[in-house]
């Protein structure tokens, strides 16, 4: 009888986080990127002025044919934070009123996928796409820094064999690529792309350089929110091929001004 009451237990409960994963799902939303063939500036209008939560991002030049990510997820709010995975990079998303998003991405050509995620780890919308523009070339080396915290401001820096230095100031390189999309606006992502790597030693470095809130930038400790931001970052090898490898790195940040060197790898 005991097991009996258990068992009955056990499935009234998976029976009711199941139905709260169908409801979010139903309430919960994936409006850009589109499935299907896009090709990207026509299909995604990625070229398009738009307004980003909560403040527009900066584009230096860098950043053109980026795909805007937005939508709506449900049961998002304090301590719950829901998370993008893109390409299977998994990003921390900071969501506005009424749980919705908006994220910039810098998609390779071929086949991306985008998966929303509640805070408790279901997924709750995909979408899978093939980019067909031939000027949106596959990345033979990406490196994705995202973060946890939407107050902070962290910086990704880059630096390339022959001595460039990729980061928010100087984000194009003579050789091709750079920081593909600079976040100003919440936990990331920032992005270096390049589809012609130099062979050579990069060295990668991320800076927790200040906070960010309705007043604009500022470099007050209390302003944050928790007493340590976590970050992520992510290498990927040419990505979607068959020979995609990515190695992850999480990294606690404590101190506005905070620098700390990541990894040094040879191409």
């Amino acid at each position: 009888m005991k097991n009996h009451a258990k068992r009955l237990i056990i499935f009234l409960i998976l029976s009711a986080l199941h139905w709260q994963v169908a409801a979010d799902e139903a309430a919960s939303t994936l409006e850009s990127p589109r499935a299907g063939w896009n090709y990207s500036g026509m299909t995604d209008r990625a070229n398009d002025a738009r307004v980003a939560y909560p403040t527009p991002p900066i584009d230096r030049g860098a950043q053109r044919n980026r795909t805007l990510i937005k939508g709506r997820i449900a049961a998002a709010g304090k301590n719950r934070t829901p998370k993008l995975v893109v390409n299977g990079n998994p990003l921390p998303l900071n969501t506005g009123a009424e749980g919705r998003y908006e994220r910039h991405y810098a998609f390779g050509g071929g086949s991306n996928s985008v998966e929303l995620k509640s805070a408790n780890g279901a997924s709750v919308k995909r979408v899978q796409f093939y980019e067909s523009n031939p000027a949106q070339q596959l990345p033979k080396l990406r490196i994705i820094c995202a973060w946890d915290a939407p107050e902070a401001e962290v910086d990704l820096h880059v630096l390339t064999p022959d001595g460039q230095h990729a980061t928010w100031s100087s984000p194009i390189l003579k050789s091709g690529g750079g920081l593909d999309v600079d976040s100003v606006d919440g936990p990331g992502p920032e992005m270096f792309s390049t589809s012609t790597p130099i062979r050579g030693v990069y060295n990668i470095y991320i800076n927790y350089w200040g906070n960010l809130n309705e007043a604009g930038y500022n470099f007050d400790q209390s302003q944050l929110q928790k007493p340590m931001i976590t970050t992520r970052i992510t290498l990927v090898f040419n990505e979607n091929t068959p020979n995609e490898k990515r190695e992850d790195f999480v990294v606690p940040l404590r101190k506005i001004g905070e620098l700390n060197f990541i990894k040094s790898f040879v191409y």
